[in-house]
């Protein structure tokens, strides 16, 4: 499982240099192709999915009907930031300049551990992000109905 938050940078060609907790993990279960892409309508943060990953998510969007207003919501928005890309021999991978711009990508970031994907955030907009929508005590009573 992806878990835990580290930090990283973006160099001056676009590239984010995974780090090496992540980048063992994700090469070693799922190799080194990535679709990298933001869920976000606005692109205010990177989505890393493993390939194989993005194809079970793409399989179940397959199965939707192809007229649902929100499969192809999101699939405007994946398509628009998204791109496929591998892991280059240093662990780094390719960020599209548009996907760049629109999520502030410079210099330090945040990577965040999603489970089964990384989220990549401006480490200074994440920090404002985590103080306006904070965890509250309804998010964890919905978690535990869960079993959470």
């Amino acid at each position: 499982m992806l878990l835990g938050s580290h930090q990283a940078r973006i160099d001056d060609k676009g590239r984010l240099k995974l780090p090496s907790q992540f980048r063992n993990l994700i090469e070693g279960q799922y190799g080194r192709d990535l679709f990298v892409t933001s869920t976000h309508p606005q692109g205010e943060y990177i989505r890393l999915y493993p390939m194989k990953v993005w194809n079970e998510l793409g399989a179940k969007l397959t199965a939707m009907p192809s007229t649902e207003r929100a499969r192809l919501r999101f699939l405007q928005t994946v398509g628009y930031f998204g791109q496929v890309a591998e892991l280059d021999n240093q662990g780094r991978v390719l960020v599209h300049p548009r996907l760049r711009a629109s999520a502030a990508m410079e210099g330090e970031v945040e990577v965040l551990g999603q489970i089964t994907y990384l989220d990549v955030w401006n480490a200074a907009r994440f920090e404002a992000h985590r103080q306006s929508d904070p965890l509250t005590d309804v998010d964890l009573d919905v978690l535990a109905r869960y079993g959470i």
